[in-house]
């Protein structure tokens, strides 16, 4: 077992019962104050845990991490040292968070510097992203997705059986959770027998994923197995990929999606490293027919992580609209990262691989409004009485995700937007 995944160990440092943040978690993120510019910290309970000052404080001594890991806008410089180091940097704040280690915890002084509430503090977007990839990963949606648009008989394309599908996106307009978006314009066609037509996208949608980091991958040319691949994965976050229906659909033949996809995505702010979610680790779930041999584990590598999605309308409570959980992908990340470089392909540093829509086995686990509302055909009601084919203008989409078992809580936070109207 991973030291600092010990379900026994308790923090000095208050966490609040249910918290997504105990000692065993101990996520990564950027953060700034009022009196603190932007750097690294690391989130218990309802603090922040500064990188920075208990680095120049002396703590962080005979770890491989000069003050620039932790003196800086993105987390990019700190997973430059891969994740030995950083699994050392994890353990070494376990023990200094853990109730029977007094070195910090009776230095009161140096605890007020080192300790800044959360409530009090700007979360920042964690990591400068170079490129972003987008998978299309459950079966279950994409056998929804094709039922609707396609042959129910043949829902799946030939291919999808055989590869994880995916896409390269665009990393420039992935956005870091509470930061709002505007409705996008472009092309669509309203029906068969009329031309396209230009306008502000009618058919905006969720997409309930997460996406994980990579580590500095292998020189181009080179390929990652799946044996190797958890080794270049730095941890996982929340994935809000949003996307224009109405937009897709015209113009997603023959390239796939453009502009219904590239307007806006957003993630949660703290990164929880694997080795925090090794203890939820389970099956895969069986894949018939037999994946060719560059695709074959060994090994537990899904992960059992609860999702949860909200819709708050302007005004008004929210209405939770699904349940659903990571561990019902067809494809694993360790195949997703295989896959993405057996051609040679180099990941870097910072690069965010996206898991694709989420659905599970239930209507009410259903990852897009595109399938919880049926292609508009079974309008979702809201808590105020009103009703949602897809979202509006005003409201804010909400993002849960946690671990749980009968010892520990390992949580995401959450990611948020508010649909604010086209400009």
């Amino acid at each position: 077992m991973i030291k600092a995944n010990d379900p026994n160990l308790e923090s000095w440092v208050n966490v609040p019962v249910n918290s997504d943040f105990p000692i065993q978690n101990l996520p990564l993120g950027i953060f700034k104050t009022d009196h603190l510019e932007a750097r690294v910290g690391v989130r218990i309970g309802d603090d922040i845990l500064d990188l920075k000052t208990l680095h120049v404080l002396g703590y962080l001594d005979n770890l491989p991490f000069s003050i620039e890991a932790f003196d800086t806008k993105t987390l990019n410089v700190l997973m430059k040292k891969g994740k030995r180091a950083s699994r050392r940097l994890r353990d070494r704040i376990s023990d200094l968070l853990n109730k029977d280690n007094t070195e910090l915890q009776n230095n009161a002084h140096h605890v007020e510097q080192v300790l800044s509430s959360a409530s009090a503090a700007q979360v920042l977007m964690p990591i400068e992203i170079g490129d972003y990839t987008d998978f299309y990963s459950s079966k279950e949606h994409a056998t929804n997705v094709g039922t609707m648009f396609r042959d129910p008989n043949n829902a799946l394309l030939p291919n999808w059986l055989h590869i994880p599908v995916g896409y390269h996106g665009r990393s420039s307009s992935v956005i870091p959770s509470g930061q709002d978006i505007h409705r996008p314009k472009g092309q669509t066609k309203p029906s068969e027998d009329q031309g396209p037509v230009f306008g502000a996208s009618k058919m905006i949608d969720f997409e309930l994923e997460m996406a994980f980091v990579t580590f500095d991958g292998k020189p181009l040319g080179d390929s990652i197995t799946t044996e190797e691949a958890e080794d270049y994965i730095f941890g996982m976050v929340l994935f809000n990929d949003w996307s224009a229906r109405d937009i897709q659909k015209w113009e997603y033949v023959p390239l796939g999606p453009f502009l219904a996809k590239n307007f806006a995505s957003s993630i949660s702010s703290w990164i929880v490293s694997l080795d925090a979610l090794q203890p939820f680790a389970v099956d895969t779930p069986n894949q018939n027919p037999e994946v060719l041999d560059y695709l074959k584990f060994e090994g537990k590598k899904s992960y059992d992580i609860n999702l949860q999605v909200a819709i708050t309308p302007s005004q008004s409570e929210e209405t939770i609209v699904c349940n659903s959980n990571f561990k019902y992908m067809y494809w694993n990340m360790a195949q997703q990262l295989a896959h993405h470089t057996v051609n040679g392909c180099n990941v870097r540093g910072g690069d965010l691989l996206g898991s694709g829509t989420i659905s599970g086995p239930t209507p009410d686990s259903y990852g897009s409004m595109l399938e919880l509302a049926w292609k508009g055909t079974k309008p979702v009601p809201m808590a105020d009485g009103s009703e949602r084919k897809f979202i509006q203008d005003g409201d804010t989409v909400t993002m849960r995700g946690f671990c749980k078992n009968d010892k520990i809580r390992i949580g995401f936070g959450e990611v948020a937007s508010k649909l604010l109207p086209s400009k």
